[in-house]
């Protein structure tokens, strides 16, 4: 009986430790995962970056990237505000992509060169749990004198003409995709899926001279790109924003590019997007649209890509990829541009490719 009651009492004491023990751990891992019920909200990312010079005030992009999903209702003109050098308010909106956690400060009109701005997001934001950042995040940035020259069109040479071109080892297609322009790779020689894929007014170039020429006016056009000067940084993912003619870039830190939700290029003139790894777009209809509107054109947007890019299944994309590696175009999705891949494949499936006029 005596030993019976003991052993009860340490099978007790036992389980007793093992749920502590459990209960402690379940502490530590809510502590310990950012996306977690307990744990407060932070700021894993701005833009400008904290303490950078020289940013052109008419393309400066101020966001935050947050580590969880937040409270939209807590991010507005209160929570998210800048400030300039004499600690006047600068007027703007804020929005909030609930697909990527990015909030944004959009100024009202351009800001003011030659100053420095301060951008604080207070505690009072919180995330959907209720949970408020542990402290304001404040960071800085200063504007340039005066913002590099609007960049030019440059020109596409050869490479205008086509809405597909690739360099090796092919350009395939699956299903029935429609090319307004010419499709064509060197220094490979294969193209595959024409038909059922059809061309409206092009002609297919297999590996010929003059898929040669445009392989190397693409080469050109790609330096020009990566070359012009003033590039405003990206946050991680752009859907949401309207921006203005200019260049924008993504860094080292964060070399990807994404688009979740619609991006709308508001303007006439040059676009040029520098970025450093891949690029891109949410899948699935209407998750991801580049909008052209104010005088936007296709033609006059490009998109420098360092690696590969990947439009989504049923996405809609605007511009001129050019990619240093390959290009999948995915089921469904809309082209109004051009993909040329400068040494890597071009993928299609089902896919629409409105080819611009050339200049």
């Amino acid at each position: 009986m005596h030993i019976s009651k003991i052993t009860k009492i340490v099978i007790s004491a036992f389980l007793l430790a093992v749920a502590m023990t459990g209960c402690g751990d379940e502490k530590n891992a809510a502590a310990g995962n950012p996306g977690a019920p307990l744990t407060p909200p932070s700021v894993t990312s701005v833009t400008p970056l904290d303490a950078s010079p020289s940013v052109c005030s008419t393309t400066a992009i101020v966001s935050a990237t947050f580590s969880k999903a937040m409270n939209p209702a807590t991010l507005n003109i209160s929570t998210f505000t800048l400030t300039g050098t004499n600690g006047a308010s600068v007027t703007g909106q804020v929005g909030y992509n609930s697909s990527t956690n990015i909030a944004t400060f959009t100024p009202a009109g351009t800001l003011a060169p030659t100053t420095i701005f301060t951008a604080t997001i207070t505690t009072g934001a919180k995330d959907t749990f209720g949970n408020a950042l542990a402290a304001n995040k404040v960071w800085m940035f200063t504007t340039s004198t005066t913002c590099p020259a609007p960049p030019a069109a440059f020109a596409l040479g050869a490479a205008c003409t086509f809405g597909i071109l690739g360099a090796t080892p092919v350009v395939s297609n699956t299903g029935i995709t429609n090319v307004t322009g010419d499709v064509g790779i060197w220094p490979a020689l294969s193209i595959t899926g024409f038909p059922p894929g059809t061309l409206t007014g092009g002609i297919q170039h297999p590996g010929d001279s003059v898929a040669q020429t445009a392989q190397g006016n693409l080469t050109t056009a790609y330096n020009n790109a990566a070359a012009a000067a003033g590039g405003a940084v990206l946050t991680a993912d752009i859907g949401g924003l309207t921006l203005a003619p200019g260049v924008y870039k993504t860094t080292s830190a964060q070399p990807s590019l994404g688009i979740t939700g619609n991006l709308t290029l508001s303007g006439n003139g040059v676009y040029i997007f520098q970025i450093v790894s891949t690029l891109t777009t949410a899948a699935g209809p209407g998750n991801s649209k580049v909008l052209l509107t104010g005088g936007a054109i296709s033609h006059d947007v490009f998109w420098q890509v360092g690696s590969s890019a990947t439009l989504g299944t049923g996405s809609t994309f605007a511009g001129t990829i050019m990619a240093n590696a390959s290009i999948t175009v995915g089921n469904g999705a809309t082209l109004n541009g051009r993909a040329l891949a400068e040494n890597g494949a071009v993928t299609l499936d089902t896919n629409q490719v409105n080819v611009p006029v050339c200049p």
